[in-house]
């Protein structure tokens, strides 16, 4: 008989129908009830073991953990918080558990404690509600460009440039480095490398994107970037995905249009599709936010923060007027910020933008036109010399939600800012050919998804967003 899944056993009416079900054992009480669970949701099946006419071998093995096959008739529940539960007629252990030794007891756990077991995290309720919730995510993500006609872009993993110019990156080598070859000037001979070159793992897809909008107009990616910071924090990670859109014929202002309808689109499907988990999660932060200081905890609910993103047109501000609303601030007068504001041109920090969001506009706030010190050489330039084309957009409790830019189409321009920021124009040959042959204003945006996945599930820190996290000094499984 073919294996049903839980979630849509619970939304069956019981007609006394055969059925199969297969999961893995979170209790056994009293040797009669199971609640078993398949992953398709946090909810669990109850199975009824007839124990009088089940093998007391099979009795002690049904223990937590286990993976267990049960056949038996769907009938309605009489206990609280299910409407059905499975009558078996025969359970048969797929795969046994050590009680004893398996870590996952029926009990909570910390967030530290199962990030040393990330193997086995998703079988939590918290996790299994994140994972879903990043799943559906990922889907709306592509369901959002597909519907919009974009094409989707595979860019290199292993790249020889840089494209933020950082410098922060992971060199990917088949050279002994106990004793690699060396040049006439004693510098290790990459030529004798696997590529001929230097080479290291991207930290991003959009010079590449570029050269493919130039071609179909509107595309996206959506893969694997690196970047070797060493920042332990909950906030970085050395490995994560990025959504990268670039639009052809576009301006700033076509980019913003694009990244706040993104935006809407993917936490509507998340909340349309995982409302049970992210209903779930909600309440799992407001119980988390209880044990905090009342100073210390969030104006906003999860599903406030989500429908604040909804319900809102963005607001488009320049970053000058930014700073000038945040210097006049009662905080910044106060010095209620750690980083007092006090002249044009600083980086501004997360409290900056939260303030920004949840304390001056109360809506999520697009900023443009950033000094051209602070941002990366691809960026238009403006007519004012100081200035580029540059957006972020800021949510609450989280800031920065997506940085993009126009690009800077002019040759001349581009070759000009290359040469100030020390950017070798040879190794980038390829990427000003697009500015050579055919060029035309365009745009994009870079989105990192786990910070999109953390905003939506109300988690705090970025490695309980991604199944087995990448930092300094961790790299397991």
């Amino acid at each position: 008989m073919a294996r049903l899944r839980i979630k849509d056993i619970l939304k069956t009416t019981p007609t006394e129908q055969t059925i199969t079900v297969k999961g893995w054992v979170r209790t056994f009480r009293n040797n009669s009830f199971i609640a078993l669970n398949d992953g398709s949701t946090n909810n669990n099946l109850q199975v009824v073991v007839d124990f009088e006419n089940t093998a007391e071998e099979i009795l002690k093995r049904i223990t937590t953990g286990a993976a267990v096959s049960a056949t038996g008739v769907l009938v309605a529940s009489l206990g609280k918080g299910q409407t059905v539960e499975l009558k078996a007629t025969s359970v048969e252990i797929i795969g046994d558990s050590d009680a004893e030794k398996y870590p996952l007891q029926p009990k909570k756990h910390s967030l530290e404690f199962l990030r040393e077991i990330a193997h086995l995290r998703f079988r939590t309720n918290t996790f299994g509600a994140v994972f879903r919730v990043r799943n559906t995510l990922a889907f709306a993500i592509h369901k959002f460009f597909n519907e919009k006609g974009f094409v989707y872009i595979h860019t290199p993993v292993v790249t020889a440039s840089d494209a933020e110019g950082a410098g922060e990156m992971f060199r990917v080598t088949t050279l002994d480095m106990s004793n690699p070859p060396k040049d006439e000037n004693g510098n290790i001979d990459f030529k004798q490398d696997f590529f001929g070159k230097s080479t290291n793992l991207t930290v991003s897809g959009q010079l590449e994107g570029e050269l493919a909008a130039m071609a179909f107009s509107d595309i996206y990616t959506f893969g694997p970037t690196f970047r070797a910071e060493n920042s332990n924090t909950a906030r970085h990670l050395a490995e994560f995905w990025m959504i990268e859109p670039e639009i052809a014929f576009s301006d700033l202002s076509d980019n913003m249009d694009l990244a706040e309808e993104m935006l809407q689109y993917v936490i509507k499907y998340a909340l349309e599709n995982n409302s049970e988990d992210i209903q779930f999660l909600s309440q799992r932060l407001e119980d988390e936010e209880k044990q905090k200081p009342q100073n210390e905890r969030s104006e906003m609910t999860l599903l406030d923060k989500l429908k604040f993103c909804l319900d809102n047109k963005f607001e488009r501000i320049t970053y000058t007027q930014a700073i000038e609303i945040l210097r006049e601030s009662n905080h910044n007068k106060k010095k209620k910020f750690q980083y007092l504001i006090d002249k044009w041109g600083v980086d501004l920090q997360s409290e900056h933008e939260r303030y920004l969001v949840e304390k001056h506009f109360k809506k999520p706030v697009i900023l443009t036109d950033y000094p051209k010190e602070i941002k990366s050489f691809y960026m238009r330039q403006n007519d004012d010399g100081k200035t580029v084309a540059a957006m972020d957009i800021l949510f609450p409790g989280i800031g920065e939600m997506v940085g993009g830019s126009q690009r800077e189409e002019r040759l001349d321009k581009l070759e000009t800012r290359m040469g100030e920021m020390g950017i070798p124009t040879e190794e980038l040959s390829w990427y000003l050919d697009t500015r050579r042959f055919g060029s035309c204003p365009h745009a994009g945006f870079g989105l990192g998804f786990e910070r999109l996945i953390l905003f939506v599930t109300g988690m705090t820190n970025i490695r309980d967003v991604i199944p087995f996290p990448r930092a300094p000094k961790n790299c397991e499984f």
